[in-house]
């Protein structure tokens, strides 16, 4: 039916529940710092956490203000904490900060029922593209951890174009980098702004699943596909 399949992650492939507001998170990343040299409380890490986070923010708005919607690095923040500190935290150890904060504020990962399959058979059929709003910092790992990285015949993600869905910049990126005919190609995904008005803007048709993490949604959604009841099973029967 398709040529081009292409798939949002977090709450579209992938179930997960993450939590950055434990206060454990925040004492073990303080504790991770002091021991490479950059001393902090759990309480000033926060703070000084939220704040390089905006102002990472405002300075990619001013580096693209042709963007609607941008995306950070999030490896730049965890990077400035060091500095303040006194400390050059070179590529590794910034890599290896990111994933020590992700695997304590992840409580779970997991795929959907049937989505292995599913990628499996649509290769058979077209190419499988990712198109995600997340941080490689994060993601990366967690693509391994779900078995599914190396599926994909591309992996866009925002954090490295510092621009996300439903920016059509974002949607542009796949289309022009990998020249996708946007006739031939549909958006999975279980956002309705994201998902199926950035998919829609591209020229794309839209399939949209209401998973347990999809914000509260009608039938509004102007999507060409709906699955209301999160039951991903569904989606091979109505793609291929």
């Amino acid at each position: 039916m398709y040529k081009n399949y292409v798939f949002d992650l977090y709450g579209t492939l992938a179930d997960i529940h993450t939590d950055e507001w434990k206060p454990s998170l925040w004492e073990n990343t303080a504790r991770f710092y002091s021991e490479h040299g950059a001393p902090y409380n759990s309480e000033e890490l926060h703070r000084k956490y939220g704040q390089f986070v905006d102002e990472e923010t405002a300075a990619t708005k001013k580096r693209h203000p042709e963007y609607e919607y941008v995306d950070i690095q999030i490896d730049k923040v965890f990077r400035k904490l060091y500095a303040i500190k006194g400390i050059n935290a070179d590529d590794k150890l910034v890599e290896e900060t990111a994933r020590a904060f992700r695997t304590d504020s992840r409580e779970y990962i997991k795929l959907y029922e049937g989505i292995y399959d599913l990628l499996c058979e649509l290769k058979k059929h077209g190419k499988v593209y990712l198109l995600t709003n997340a941080q490689r910092a994060f993601t990366w790992d967690e693509l391994g951890i779900l078995g599914i990285r190396d599926i994909f015949d591309a992996i866009v993600i925002s954090s490295d174009e510092e621009c996300c869905k439903p920016d059509i910049h974002f949607y542009n990126t796949l289309i022009e980098r990998y020249d996708l005919d946007p006739a031939g190609t549909i958006m999975i995904g279980n956002d309705p702004v994201t998902d199926v008005r950035g998919g829609m803007s591209a020229g794309f048709d839209t399939l949209y699943i209401h998973t347990n993490i999809s914000p509260a949604i009608d039938r509004s959604t102007g999507c060409t596909i709906f699955i209301p009841d999160g039951n991903t099973t569904k989606m091979k029967g109505l793609l291929i």
